[in-house]
């Protein structure tokens, strides 16, 4: 099923059918302000499981979720005063931090160093699912086995088909990853520059 979804101001009730889907263990796809991404409930194995077969990715490399703010990611991670000023000037935004995960984070997401990726994208559609589904739910970029990332969401509809139960159209995404910063240890390591500036680490 492909809906249209207002990126500046999603309707509830659309985001509310988008919820439905993903607390009854469905994989869904949507737009951030990177790329569209895949994701599910964080505490749902089997969908989890479901997102790894369509990405053909090894299971030791665990998905980034998504929080909707500050507050909610010191549920989910290990956040010193260093860490928290530091996502405090950058989120919301094109970032994914690496945090020692607390003990809320299914395992299932964790490194073997129990470490998460963690984003608080600046886009309306995904906090909206995050908020009212209650939980952080998975992310991970809607590519084919090749690498090829779809920008357009009737493209991604087309090529997943009935293996994702819903993708939202929130229209064009830049199409870029996120920067990828460690702060393990309050030590700053930037291990992807992406759209997010890093210049201030």
């Amino acid at each position: 099923m492909l809906i249209q979804m207002n990126a500046q101001n999603p309707p509830q009730r659309l985001v509310a059918m988008a919820v439905d889907v993903l607390r009854q263990g469905g994989v869904i796809a949507y737009p951030t302000d990177t790329h569209y991404g895949i994701g599910c409930d964080i505490f749902n194995k089997r969908a989890i499981e479901k997102i790894y077969q369509l990405r053909q990715r090894d299971k030791k490399k665990p998905f980034s979720f998504i929080c909707s703010d500050l507050k909610h990611i010191s549920n989910y991670a290990k956040v010193s005063n260093y860490a928290y000023k530091t996502m405090r000037r950058l989120l919301p935004g094109p970032y994914t931090f690496i945090l020692e995960g607390s003990k809320l984070v299914p395992r299932i997401m964790l490194t073997k160093r129990r470490t998460a990726g963690i984003r608080v994208p600046d886009h309306a559609i995904c906090i909206a699912l995050v908020k009212t589904l209650g939980n952080p739910i998975i992310s991970t970029s809607a590519k084919d086995p090749d690498g090829n990332i779809f920008e357009d969401p009737s493209l991604l509809h087309d090529y997943f088909g009935n293996r994702i139960d819903l993708v939202i159209d929130g229209g064009t995404v830049p199409g870029r990853p996120s920067s990828v910063i460690s702060l393990i240890d309050d030590r700053p390591e930037i291990v992807r520059e992406g759209l997010g500036d890093v210049s201030s680490l």
